[in-house]
């Protein structure tokens, strides 16, 4: 038997976790049932990172701790899904093709920046999106100090005033000081469609991020549209032009493509609907988690989010349930009843707020702690040693924040 897990985010990291451990629970051989988890590199790209400075610090080596879990790690990108014969087609990194067979595929393949057509973007436009994405911003930014003290020079634009968008923002003050000096006049604006900043964090933490926004001199554009974007900077479709060397997209995330070759019902972000133990229904065998899937956190209407607080746990439960199917035993329904967010907030601190309702909880220094610990210790992997590795991936533990704050 084998179970196939496609990417090595968050939700797939867990979903190899768990599926080990329930395999070593039940005492069967990996001969017996083969894990095997596919993806570019044996890395976890430590993405809600990638705002800060030294990106190509922010990945976490997975390679050991799949060896100490015994779950096989091929190299490589999944292009091809065929749910009838059950295969997977690997473009491997060495310019050749492979298909490897399964018994239960568990896709895990995260999301991407979504990029309009807007005239310009693909050009001129940066992102903290990815890895790579985030190197070149950083190149870029330390490059600045080699070019004229002119047309925007020290201008930073980011489009999207979201999660992703406000702490990228709040971030720049710093690192463009760090970068041009103490003395340089820099600009940072945010710019978004929406008439409030952080639309979806609601009116409770809201007053909160705007005068933190104030305090580090960040301005913002909002109910604004952009135009197009060319070498001067940034048009709106008000026509407003600010002049800008470097421009952020950090507006929407969409389910990778590869979920589009499951035949199966996805929503408008591109996410496979799964039932409450993460398969997909109607397609035999295939299970999806984290931002390839939308799920049901409980039985009152609440959705999983896309962020690693839900990957996280999500593909801890796809993982169980998928090796579950294989070897005879129950699944476990997925289910995330707390939720917290922390929002860092640059040289202003941090806010947390717990629930659904985002009630403000710990805001400034307090809550600055609290991101630097989120960062820094939990979302990285376990230890690459067999026992604590497994014992981490419990999914009814994974990111349980119920009792924690």
């Amino acid at each position: 038997m084998r179970l196939v897990i496609i990417g090595a985010g968050f939700a797939g990291m867990y979903a190899a976790l768990s599926a080990a451990r329930l395999r070593d629970i039940q005492g069967v051989l990996s001969e017996e049932l083969e894990i095997a988890l596919v993806a570019p590199e044996p890395t976890l790209v430590v993405r809600p990172r990638l705002y800060e400075e030294k990106p190509e610090t922010l990945s976490a080596p997975l390679l050991d701790v799949l060896k100490a879990i015994d779950v096989v790690y091929m190299q490589g990108s999944a292009e091809a899904i065929d749910t009838k014969s059950r295969m997977v087609q690997i473009a491997t990194g060495k310019g050749t093709r492979k298909t490897l067979s399964y018994d239960r595929l568990v896709v895990a393949t995260g999301s991407r920046l979504f990029r309009p057509n807007i005239p310009g973007l693909a050009e001129h436009g940066f992102s903290v999106d990815s890895l790579d994405d985030a190197v070149a911003l950083d190149k870029h930014l330390h490059a600045l100090p080699d070019r004229p003290a002119v047309n925007g020079r020290d201008t930073v634009v980011v489009v999207g005033g979201g999660f992703t968008g406000i702490e990228t923002a709040t971030e720049m003050p710093a690192r463009l000081r760090a970068i041009l000096g103490k003395d340089a006049k820099t600009r940072v604006i945010i710019v978004d469609r929406n008439k409030a900043i952080a639309p979806d964090m609601g009116e409770g933490p809201r007053p909160v991020i705007e005068d933190a926004l104030r305090k580090l001199g960040v301005e913002t554009r909002l109910g604004a549209g952009v135009a197009s974007l060319d070498e001067s900077g940034i048009t709106f479709s008000s026509g407003e032009h600010i002049e800008a060397e470097t421009v952020i997209w950090a507006a929407g995330i969409r389910a990778a493509p590869l979920t589009q070759q499951i035949p199966a019902e996805r929503d408008n972000f591109g996410r496979l609907l799964v039932d409450r133990d993460l398969r997909v229904p109607g397609v035999d065998g295939v299970f999806a988690t984290g931002d390839a899937a939308r799920a049901a956190c409980d039985n009152v209407g609440n959705y999983a989010l896309m962020s690693c607080q839900h990957a996280t746990r999500m593909g801890a439960f796809a993982g169980n349930n998928a090796a579950a199917e294989l070897l005879g035993v129950p699944t476990k329904p997925y289910h995330q009843k707390g939720y917290v967010t922390c929002l860092d907030l640059g040289g202003a601190g941090a806010l947390f707020t717990r629930g659904w309702e985002r009630e403000v909880a710990m805001v400034g220094d307090v809550a600055k702690k609290t991101k630097q610990e989120i960062n820094t210790v939990w979302i990285y992997p376990p230890q690459a040693e067999r026992a604590a590795a497994l014992a981490s991936a419990d999914p009814e533990r994974v990111t349980d924040v119920t009792g924690f704050f």
